[in-house]
């Protein structure tokens, strides 16, 4: 029997999740796009933190963009509010990869600046009893954080809030 090769999209699929995998399905684009709202905006900073080929890099920024997900601004990519409307999907992704794949401890804590508090996985503050804005959110290492040596994984073993830009 012979193999046939896997289709490289879903336009046969007549579904949302089908379209939305298009923009954000392929390898890499979901940890761009974590990165981006963590503040990483440089490609060279995508690229030290990711350890991904420039080629493949410069290819998902630019579906990215195509996308309306990111902009580019000079030498920056920043995130749109259609990308930051995905900080649910990448905190729910993350939630769950810790509990189902997690070595031990998380490598990220996602807390309410206002009160500290971790958020509960469907990014509610259970100190304060209310969603958290993503601009509230503060992004500090986790107990399982790996200590990698690039400038961006440097700055962030600091609490950082959300959206600020990383400065590796």
């Amino acid at each position: 029997m012979a193999c046939m090769a896997l289709g490289k999209d879903y336009a046969r699929q007549d579904c949302a999740v089908a379209r939305a995998l298009e923009v954000v399905g392929e390898r890499w684009t979901m940890l761009i796009i974590r990165d981006a709202l963590y503040g990483v905006r440089r490609f060279s900073d995508f690229l030290a933190r990711l350890d991904i080929p420039r080629a493949v890099l410069s290819q998902r920024l630019q579906s990215l963009v195509d996308a309306g997900v990111l902009e580019k601004a000079g030498h920056e990519y920043v995130i749109t509010e259609t990308g930051k409307e995905l900080w649910p999907v990448v905190h729910a992704l993350a939630r769950w990869g810790e509990r189902h794949f997690g070595d031990s401890a998380p490598v990220r804590l996602y807390c309410h600046a206002g009160c500290g508090a971790r958020l509960a996985a469907d990014g509610t503050c259970p100190e304060c009893a209310r969603p958290v804005p993503l601009e509230e959110v503060e992004l500090r290492p986790g107990p399982g954080a790996p200590v990698r040596d690039d400038p961006v994984s440097v700055a962030l073993r600091e609490p950082h809030r959300m959206l600020t830009p990383v400065r590796a």
